[in-house]
């Protein structure tokens, strides 16, 4: 080995050492300026709302300002590519759902790739959704709406907030479980969706149990089913669709944290650990499970083991509803 040869080697590892020492320190005193939550769905819905509880027990056990941004549209593409070009320091998160792992065979011009451009964190929370209808259709149960819609193929309508939203994944399995033909109207927002709901623009949409309960009580809007494989605890009056008439039905909302892909290992770790803190937390439990959502600990790797079976099941579902992108 030559003396300049020699000489490089002690460089490289030199240069090396610098920069495990100087990610070590990075990690050891982040945060050290606020963190930016970027949630890419509109305000009011659970995203947003269990983003700010997160955010603001994060800010409390790490002493720094954790600040949620609401970027919705596009599916949540728009605030999601947004995070992927930010720098890779643990300043800018996001918060995700299964949106995500649908679009992945849903949406080819998402312009990101989750597991490539992503490093996950942790989840948060899981809940059921419900199924409602305006109660001008003038059906009150899920046997009479299934009914309904096989006698007027494609001229009834369901809304989401969105392609690849869950509760546009919602409708679109019990379409293909029940053999019906109902349009989709995707919206910008769950509150857009909503609105169109309510005021009768469109009759049908899936949507969280605890945003729709008080608008279920007072008549409304129409409960036909739940999304789990038991009854809500917020709503144990109405029957889950398995039970209403479609057999093996399921389908869920989660969400979760994720940040942009080289995020130092160490701030994964510190991030996933204070995470994991507040789920166990019990006043979480009891304050999330009376809202409907259970809460979700797993370690990074968990994590990302979970997100690449999601997205493997959904791309079946896609696949089997007609639903993949066109050649």
């Amino acid at each position: 080995m030559t003396v300049m040869t020699r000489a490089l080697v002690r460089l490289s590892s030199l240069l090396a050492i610098v920069a495990v020492a100087a990610t070590g320190a990075s990690a050891q005193s982040y945060p050290t300026k606020p963190v930016r939550m970027i949630v890419p769905f509109g305000a009011g819905g659970p995203a947003d709302v269990y983003a700010r509880v997160l955010a603001q027990h994060l800010q409390e056990n790490l002493k720094q300002n954790f600040i949620v941004e609401n970027r919705p549209g596009a599916g949540a593409v728009i605030g999601t590519v947004e995070v992927a070009k930010a720098a890779p320091d643990g300043y800018t998160l996001l918060v995700m759902s299964n949106t995500h792992t649908v679009n992945e065979s849903l949406n080819p011009k998402r312009n990101y790739e989750l597991m490539r451009d992503f490093v996950p964190v942790s989840p948060i929370n899981e809940s059921d959704v419900m199924m409602v209808v305006n109660p001008g259709i003038g059906v009150k149960s899920l046997k009479e709406f299934i009914a309904l819609a096989k006698s007027k193929p494609g001229q009834l309508n369901y809304a989401s907030s969105g392609p690849g939203t869950p509760y546009h994944m919602a409708a679109e399995l019990l379409k293909h479980m029940t053999g019906t033909s109902i349009q989709h109207v995707p919206h910008k927002t769950s509150g857009d969706m909503r609105t169109s709901v309510l005021g009768g623009h469109v009759q049908m949409m899936f949507d969280a149990i605890t945003v729709l309960a008080p608008n279920a009580r007072e008549g409304k809007v129409v409960a036909l089913g739940t999304s789990g494989k038991k009854r809500s605890t917020v709503m144990p009056e109405v029957p889950t669709i398995d039970e209403a008439g479609v057999p093996g039905y399921e389908s869920t909302i989660w969400l979760g944290v994720m940040a942009p892909a080289k995020t130092p290992q160490p701030i994964v770790d510190l991030l996933n650990a204070e995470i994991r803190k507040i789920m166990a937390r019990p006043e979480i439990r009891d304050a999330w499970g009376r809202q409907g959502a259970m809460p979700m600990t797993m370690t990074p790797p968990e994590f990302e083991k979970h997100l690449r079976g999601d997205i493997a099941k959904w791309a079946k579902v896609v696949s089997a509803a007609g639903l993949a992108p066109k050649e």
